[in-house]
């Protein structure tokens, strides 16, 4: 599950300097680096400090990034619960702040959690809620994305008929912009569901 929308930590103004000597801003850097190699102890230890930084600054901000690589961390070590729970914590500021951008990008980490752990339920209530924003955005690549996701959640619980639900949806998206071949070939995938599982 690629994700084409930009990160949260990469949201900073024009112009601005990752750390400007600042060591709350430093910790969070190395945490991120450390991520980034795979450095998943190092990883913990330097985000937990720079969390607990931005908490004393009341920075929510700094609190929604550093949660949020926090979450990456936990789901690179199979943590669910603490992924989770730190993916909440930055989806929740996110969503105060209503930056949307930032809203999709960790729905999208928590459908990843959820359907890791296999608590499906959970991950397609994260997924139509991303749908949500992508239908009240009017982003129909958007929506097209998240009802595959969606389908694919249905199919690894063996729920043919949603999955196929799923399909007939985004043809019928596709028919709207008159990509009629496209169209087909999800009618087709929705049919062949059908008859698989009869």
């Amino acid at each position: 599950m690629g994700s084409t929308l930009q990160s949260l930590d990469t949201i900073k103004p024009v112009g601005a300097k990752t750390d400007n000597g600042d060591p709350v801003r430093k910790e969070y850097q190395d945490g991120v680096n450390f991520l980034s190699q795979k450095e998943y102890g190092q990883a913990a230890l330097a985000l937990h400090n720079a969390l607990l930084g931005y908490e004393e600054r009341r920075d929510d901000n700094g609190i929604a990034n550093a949660s949020n690589q926090l979450g990456h961390v936990c789901l690179a070590r199979e943590d669910f619960d603490n992924a989770q729970r730190h993916y909440r914590r930055a989806l929740a500021i996110c969503e105060q702040a209503n930056d949307r951008m930032s809203v999709l990008a960790v729905l999208k980490k928590l459908v990843e959690t959820e359907r890791r752990r296999a608590n499906y339920e959970q991950a397609l209530a994260s997924a139509f809620a991303m749908l949500d924003h992508y239908q009240d955005n009017r982003d129909p690549q958007g929506s097209v994305d998240t009802l595959e996701i969606i389908a694919a959640l249905y199919l690894d619980q063996g729920r043919r008929e949603k999955a196929a639900d799923s399909y007939r949806t985004i043809a019928s998206i596709h028919k709207n912009f008159r990509h009629t071949s496209i169209a087909e070939k999800y009618l087709e995938k929705a049919s062949a569901l059908l008859e698989a599982g009869g």
